[in-house]
């Protein structure tokens, strides 16, 4: 197995069950984001886990119980801190996945509320983004389109069309955002209701292209 499906399937693992607890309702979407709130904030409460990733209270106990038994947190009196397991995981992710951010409504969203991540280097691992969009669906975004980036444009899948030819200020945020370099990739997922699911979906499209490649250009 290598460095990518591992990381992948780590942060699988801790939202996977332990025998006999009952369905989870978090998945590696959560846990990624867990993991970027702790890295931002340095320490954070069981309160501002719940807000930030629209879980009940027993679904954050849960999840933080099971980032512990995976070492890859550690709590204290003022909070949950990151782990040095934890930041290992976090940064060699963070070698194929980068920059993300909010998008406003536009040709090419179909939601209130939007999200993008880009995966670095990896436009030889999308085939036409239907899977991608059928991953986001699941997690319940209303949809989502998947851009390559070439050449200073962001090019529908297997073609060279300008998806932002005439949405230059659209255009303008994702490259000072997201900081595109050529042959990344950019998921953009939506939903009318809350963000946080636009968000959540747009991770787990991205965890899915990365446990489902065959090559990359990053080594760690």
């Amino acid at each position: 197995m290598d460095i990518v499906h591992l990381l992948v399937k780590t942060l699988e693992n801790i939202s996977s069950r332990y025998a006999p607890s009952r369905i989870l309702t978090f998945n590696s979407a959560h846990i990624f984001k867990t993991l970027q709130l702790i890295e931002k904030k340095g320490t954070v409460s069981r309160n501002l886990l719940s807000s930030e990733l629209g879980l009940g209270e027993g679904s954050i106990k849960t999840l933080i119980k099971h980032l512990k038994m995976e070492d890859m947190i550690r709590t204290t009196n003022k909070g949950t801190k990151m782990s040095d397991k934890g930041k290992s995981i976090l940064t060699k992710l963070s070698l194929y996945v980068g920059n993300e951010t909010d998008v406003p409504e536009c040709s090419i969203s179909i939601g209130k509320f939007n999200h993008a991540i880009l995966l670095k280097q990896m436009k030889c691992e999308i085939s036409s983004g239907i899977e991608q969009r059928d991953i986001a669906i699941k997690n319940g975004a209303k949809g989502a389109i998947t851009l390559t980036f070439e050449n200073e444009q962001f090019l529908t899948v297997n073609t060279n069309y300008d998806s932002l030819q005439n949405e230059t200020n659209i255009k303008k945020l994702l490259v000072d955002r997201l900081n595109p370099i050529d042959n990344d990739i950019i998921i953009i997922c939506s939903n009318d209701s809350k963000y946080i699911i636009a968000e959540l979906a747009a991770k787990a499209a991205a965890l899915y292209t990365l446990d489902n490649h065959d090559k990359h250009s990053y080594e760690i």
